[in-house]
């Protein structure tokens, strides 16, 4: 019995030897004061236990805790969340900080600190290395004594609301390598001590409100590589001494207001590959020994100035070059003819529209994969090599549409003594005669003024009867509610076949090359039966692949879309749109239409790709998701805004969003585009009588060929983005819009945390791209607005998802500045406020999803005041109606009947 309870005792003093001796080794893990420290400021923050356990230690098991010999020497707290009760009141309350006397980083980049930065984070911190505040909320201005930071190496400030002036006392901070302090509202001159901070590699003070004078001193930063001062308001002419910065390599002075020319200085930036200095005042001609033959140049941006002269032949030819942008500017002279012969790449872009550039097209546009030669003066035939990614339009060129007059184009060519081919015609050198007098034009004059008032007076009348009858019937019937969406309808009316000469149009293919590149239609080459022929795989002679598509001329309909899509090709090209290459034409009965092939076929069927392993699927990442949506915005913001009439492409869903091998966009499916004319009159005329329009069907009564109908099925191809649930862009039935039901309510201006909810589970996030989520799902429910009238424009949407974080972020400030700076810079201000006020309906969220998301009472709060309906000023939409006042400064979208009502009465 004794040797038993002495077992017992051995064995409880051996645990309890074991407890106490883990509890003296945690105790030497982390010095007493050091854990008292990261207790308060764990405190201060509301910070979670999941990162931070308070029974553990803090060197061992906290999440982003760094320790060298038991003191903190380093604290990540990027990205974490407050628990509910810290998230109530956020401050920036990290007092703890100066109880950590050997701290040397500090990171919270990413985490609500919304308050002034304390003046004593410079004096008491004094080990800090690095300091990364970036999207922390943070607002006041820099403190003076931050300068005091001797040892910092690294400072980070860049996306919160700090203003002011910059403080001169961080040109004391001589060991700094980075300065971010972007995206802000500072403002004032750039302090000419920053000429002290000799070790610099990274200066970003861009998107802020700064002014005057580059400063000498930065041309001696020798150091230096990353230079962004663009998005500001500086003014005066580009300091020579950037030149002397030799390590530069990117280098963006755009959107400001510089004036003068471009030094030749410049020419010192021999390892330069980034230069941006588009939308300034610059002018003058650039040097033809601009940047030095072994340059380096990757991306060039001159765009929207006023630079005058010719074009320096060595830009055509830098190898490396991948962008060229010099739209908007008063370059002349003509095209090289040999400066291809010197490069070996064929991926770049270009832009060199809206100048004086004339003669012909020369093969030197081999070299680009797309540039856009519009609104200049090229004149003769287009050669083969220009069919294609080339946008020609308003120049003189022969066969082509949407070119200049006649009289225009002589004109230009005789001021400067040169021969003008008038298109091809006889008496190329002489303008067309003028018109001959009529002596009966003055009769013509008198019939013409008695018809029209005969014809305004039936008008008038026509008018007044009109109104009384429908007034009359809203007195007698209901109005009709707002269907969810728009349901697709056939096409319309394409020109008549017989007066159409499509020969001319890309490449006629035979008969036998048709069917040697889809082994005679072998049905392993089909892709799909579309609704306006069957598509097949093909291989053309040299191993080009293609898709053929194959019109059945039974159908009527088939017979019309295809005149149609011809006819569209004929009239328009924009790299956004499928590369179309040619045709087959001779058989009666059938029709064959020839694109590019897409090796990643379209969106439905890449965004989850089969992988090696069984039934993996690969997920297509955020970033080419972004890249994708953009892609097509852009090219229904082509056909919405820059065609005349605006044409409407009628068919926008996953699957007819095409993507190239760089997963660059292409849009397919064009048989259904058709043009608005007359939607926008028509509307007026509607809004004016008071008549109900609560449908995606143009004024004309021709079913959703109004570009209103674009964006709603645009807004579910971004859903389908965020969410990852395929078929919602293509589907119109009942099912679909029971899922909008519920979707939607997860999609607040107010809560960034609700799109987690409907996020697509597969996509890897970090806190950084969830705003761009947070911000595209916005974009989609603004595109989901059941008014047609009451959806943003297409160009307004591109603009959003260029800049996706300024949907979710207030930018007064900016917003402000670029209003009263400069009209090219107004988009910003118009855009983006609109996204913060006219579009944050704010839906009821069901009961089950207010319980499942945490930390939703500012949407609740915002819900109570701002819900559907809700109110005695609600419009149905989440807006009171003096927030639509505001929004109606902002961005310019029309008003419904009643609110203009509404208005007026106030």
């Amino acid at each position: 019995m004794v040797d038993r309870w002495s077992r017992v005792v051995y064995i409880c003093s051996t645990l309890l030897f074991l407890l106490f001796g883990c509890t003296i080794e945690q105790q030497f893990l982390v010095s007493r004061q050091d854990r008292l420290a990261l207790l308060q400021l764990r405190s201060s923050l509301g910070l979670r236990a999941r990162e931070w356990p308070i029974k553990s230690d803090p060197c061992t098991t906290w999440v982003g805790i760094q320790c060298t010999n038991g003191s903190v020497t380093g604290i990540n707290v990027s990205g974490f969340r407050r628990t509910r009760r810290g998230s109530q009141n956020p401050q920036f309350s990290v007092d703890a900080l100066q109880n950590l006397t050997l701290l040397s980083s500090f990171n919270a980049s990413n985490f609500p600190l919304p308050g002034p930065i304390p003046e004593w984070l410079g004096l008491q911190v004094a080990s800090l290395k690095v300091l990364d505040l970036r999207f922390c909320s943070i607002n006041g201005s820099i403190p003076f004594t931050l300068g005091n930071l001797s040892s910092l190496v690294e400072l980070y400030l860049s996306s919160n609301s700090l203003a002011g002036a910059l403080p001169s006392s961080l040109g004391q901070l001589v060991g700094l390598s980075v300065l971010d302090l972007s995206r802000n509202a500072f403002t004032g001159l750039i302090p000419v001590t920053f000429g002290a901070l000799q070790n610099l590699t990274v200066l970003d003070m861009s998107s802020n409100r700064l002014s005057g004078e580059i400063p000498l001193g930065i041309g001696t930063l020798l150091r230096l590589q990353f230079l962004n001062l663009s998005g500001n308001s500086l003014s005066s002419s580009i300091p020579a001494q950037l030149g002397n910065l030799s390590s530069l390599v990117d280098l963006d002075l755009g959107f400001n207001t510089l004036s003068g020319s471009v030094p030749l200085d410049l020419r010192g930036l021999r390892n330069l590959q980034r230069l941006i200095v588009g939308d300034n005042s610059l002018s003058g001609q650039l040097p033809d020994n601009l940047f030095p033959p072994s340059t380096q140049l990757q991306f060039l941006v001159l765009g929207r100035n006023s630079f005058t002269g010719d074009f320096p032949e060595l830009l055509w030819s830098i190898p490396t070059l991948q962008f060229l942008d010099v739209s908007v500017n008063n370059f002349t002279g003509t095209l090289p003819t040999n400066a291809s012969s010197r490069v070996n790449t064929s991926s770049a872009v270009s832009n060199i529209s809206h100048n004086s550039f004339y003669g012909n097209i020369t093969p030197v546009i081999r070299r680009f994969s797309f540039i856009d030669m519009s609104g200049n003066y090229f004149e003769g035939p287009v050669p083969i090599y220009a069919r294609g990614n080339t946008s020609l339009g308003t120049n003189c060129l022969r066969d082509v549409t949407s070119q200049r007059s006649r009289m225009e184009c002589a004109a230009f060519y005789a001021e400067r003594n040169l021969v003008f081919d008038n298109f091809g015609e006889p008496n190329a050198t002489q303008p067309p005669p003028p018109p001959k007098s009529d002596k009966k034009n003055h009769k013509t004059i008198i019939l013409a003024s008695v018809f029209g008032a005969v014809g305004l007076i039936a008008l008038l009348i026509f008018t007044i009867v009109l109104f009384i009858i429908c007034k009359r019937k809203r007195g007698t019937t209901n109005q009709r509610g707002i269907s969810v969406g728009p349901v697709p309808a056939g096409g319309s009316p394409p020109p008549p076949g017989a007066s159409l000469n499509f020969s001319n149009l890309g490449d006629a293919f035979t008969y036998q090359q048709i069917l040697q590149a889809t082994d005679e239609f072998n049905d392993a080459k089909l892709i799909k039966h579309g609704h306006s022929g069957d598509l097949f795989h093909g291989i053309l002679e040299g191993g080009i692949p293609v898709v053929i598509k194959k019109v059945d001329l039974d159908s009527a309909v088939k017979r019309e879309s295809y005149l149609s899509e011809l006819d569209l090709f004929s009239k328009v090209s924009h790299p956004r749109l499928v590369p179309f290459l040619g045709h087959f034409l001779e058989n009666e009965n059938e029709k064959f239409l020839v694109y590019r092939h897409m090796p990643n076929g379209d969106l439905s069927s890449s965004l989850f790709k089969k992988t090696d392993s069984e039934d993996g699927l690969q997920s297509l990442d955020w970033i080419t998701r972004l890249k994708i949506a953009i892609g097509a915005a852009e090219g229904l913001s082509y056909l919405h805004h820059e065609c005349i009439p605006p044409l409407v492409h009628r068919d926008v869903q996953a699957s007819s969003i095409l993507l190239d091998d760089k997963f660059e966009v292409r849009l397919g499916s064009l048989s259904e585009v058709c043009a608005q004319e007359g939607e926008i009159h028509q509307n007026r005329i509607t809004r004016l009588l008071r008549l109900p329009q609560t449908s995606d069907s143009s004024a004309s009564g021709t079913p959703n060929a109004i570009c209103a109908y674009d964006v709603y099925c645009f807004g579910k191809v971004l859903l389908e983005l965020v969410t990852g649930k395929l078929g919602i862009s293509s589907s119109t039935d009942a099912a679909m819009k029971e899922w909008l039901e519920m979707t939607l309510p997860y999609i607040s201006i107010y809560d960034k945390e609700l799109v987690t909810n409907i996020l697509d589970p597969s996509l890897i996030i970090d806190e950084d791209l969830l705003e761009e989520v947070w911000a595209m799902a916005i974009v989609a429910r603004s595109c989901l607005n059941p008014k047609p009238t009451r959806r943003p424009l297409m160009r307004y949407i591109l603009k959003a998802l260029e800049n996706p974080l300024k949907v979710v972020r207030e930018d007064n400030a900016s917003s402000e500045r670029l209003r009263t700076t400069s009209s090219r810079g107004s988009w910003n201000a118009a855009l983006f406020g609109s996204w913060r006020h006219s579009s944050s309906d704010v839906a009821n969220i069901p009961a089950t999803a207010s319980q499942k998301v945490e930390g939703t009472s500012s949407f609740k709060q915002s819900g109570t005041t701002g819900s559907q309906g809700s109110g005695p000023n609600g419009d149905g939409n989440g807006h009171s109606s003096s927030a639509r006042r505001h929004s109606k400064e902002i961005f310019p979208e029309p008003l419904d009947e009643e609110e203009v009502r509404r208005v007026n009465e106030d």
